[in-house]
């Protein structure tokens, strides 16, 4: 079933697959689209009508090939069903032999109007058709094969009746209805009147080399009649000439085709580019739409990051820094993954000095390794117009026992000719503070809770 056209339920041809999952023939998607305004899959109706989605909305631009069940169906074994061949392979293979298959029955290519086994043709037109053109051996005319009988010598013989015959058409067309109108020059192709259509836009490389072909038989068999009449050659060259100009018209007529065809590609070209021109204006409306969000997160970043701060500033020179996950920060200060941690920033007052601490958990400077270094950092702040420098506050630095039994306290006053307290000209001033703040032994001792449950606390006064 999966290999059966949800349209023609015939095996499918150039398989394409829609977004609803159905597979269609590339043509017969493309004869449902072109008749049929918002067409809906058929199999999509018939599975349940209840859940149809515009996934069932059929469009060619919306299906894709599928390059599998392609490559399935071209290896699928095949045999051939005409009566009394028995030439077997594969799905690839099968429509070279179906153009070739000897025993497939065939219109003769005179317009006669009978069909033959294609084995038979040559002894058809040898024996029986009634068209088929041959040279009376007592006149040298040209005689349709069923007049080549005792006549009078150079009367006007029938093929010219045929030459007419073939001019006004029975050689030119042929029933839609039945088959292609090149079924004369051996195309055995035969269907309803749009497959037929279908078949002929899409064959037109093969029309024109069967013509070729028929042409070369022809121009053959005239000249060998030219050479048995033995010098009698106008009648063969009036046929040739005749033939030529039917010929000539066919070809104009495909040349028709392929001009109708060159417009649509054209047509579908332009529409492409439209397309395209849309796509193009859609995603730069998706860059930019992308780049606002970009600025919106950005801007809800600020804005988390100032409420986090109001949530933990201080404007009283009084504040407590809880520090967690004390044993993986320390860890990764010993390896130098990082150096030193920030606190965030406070104030000494609602329009003070604005200030933060850094501590080095493994130390820093002459106690690197040994020691747990704090320090004070004087930041640029909103209001350091109208504050007096340099900062003159003592600075008072505690780590909290959270048994309540021995806090660890340091204190300092500013070096006033230091650069760590003139008024900021970037971000930060250089720290300033404790480098052997605290033994890392006593920091771990077991006597004393500065670290509890991976935690410590550590404040800072400023007077």
């Amino acid at each position: 079933q999966k290999f059966l056209c949800s349209n023609c339920n015939n095996i499918l041809k150039k398989a394409l697959q829609t977004l609803c999952g159905h597979r269609y023939c590339s043509a017969c998607l493309a004869w449902i689209v072109r008749n049929n305004k918002n067409a809906i899959c058929q199999k999509c109706k018939e599975e349940d009508p209840n859940t149809l989605s515009e996934e069932s909305l059929l469009a060619e631009e919306r299906a894709f090939g599928d390059a599998a069940i392609n490559k399935e169906i071209s290896e699928l074994r095949v045999h051939c069903v005409t009566l009394g061949c028995s030439w077997s392979g594969i799905m690839k293979d099968f429509e070279e032999h179906q153009s070739l298959c000897e025993y497939a029955l065939i219109p003769c290519h005179t317009g006669c109007g009978h069909v033959v086994m294609r084995r038979k043709l040559a002894d058809h037109l040898e024996n029986g058709c009634a068209n088929n053109v041959t040279v009376c051996q007592q006149c040298h005319c040209s005689l349709a094969s069923s007049e080549c009988q005792p006549h009078e010598p150079k009367r006007v013989c029938c093929s010219a009746v045929y030459l007419q015959h073939l001019i006004d058409g029975s050689h030119s067309t042929s029933s839609a209805k039945d088959g292609c109108r090149f079924s004369e020059v051996g195309c055995s192709f035969t269907g309803s009147t749009e497959k037929i259509k279908e078949h002929e836009k899409s064959a037109l490389g093969a029309h024109m080399l069967l013509l070729l072909q028929h042409m070369r038989q022809l121009k053959g068999t005239l000249c060998s009649a030219a050479q048995a009449a033995r010098g009698f050659t106008p009648q063969p060259e009036l046929n040739l000439e005749n033939k030529l100009h039917v010929f000539e018209n066919i070809v104009a007529v495909l040349n028709k085709e392929v001009e109708s065809s060159n417009l649509e590609i054209l047509a579908f070209r332009r529409q492409s580019e439209l397309d395209q021109n849309i796509i193009r204006g859609l995603e730069l409306k998706i860059a930019e739409l992308h780049r606002c969000l970009t600025q919106k997160d950005a801007g809800l970043s600020s804005l988390h990051k100032s409420l986090l701060f109001s949530e933990q500033a201080s404007y009283d020179g009084i504040f407590l820094w809880k520090i967690t996950d004390v044993g993986r920060k320390l860890q990764d200060s010993v390896t130098g993954r990082t150096v030193g941690l920030y606190s965030p920033a406070f104030y000494t007052a609602k329009y003070g000095y604005k200030v933060c601490l850094r501590v080095y958990l493994n130390g820093d400077g002459t106690g690197k390794g040994t020691h747990m270094s704090l320090f004070f950092v004087v930041m640029k702040g909103d209001y350091d117009a109208l504050l007096p420098w340099p900062f003159r506050h003592k600075v008072t630095f505690m780590l909290l026992d959270q048994n309540n039994r021995e806090h660890v306290i340091d204190a300092f006053r500013p070096d006033l000719a230091s650069a760590s307290f003139q008024r900021p000209v970037n971000d930060m001033n250089v720290a300033s503070g404790c480098p052997m703040f605290l033994p890392l032994s006593k920091l771990q001792s077991p006597k004393h809770a500065y670290v509890k449950e991976d935690t410590l606390f550590l404040k800072c006064i400023i007077e």
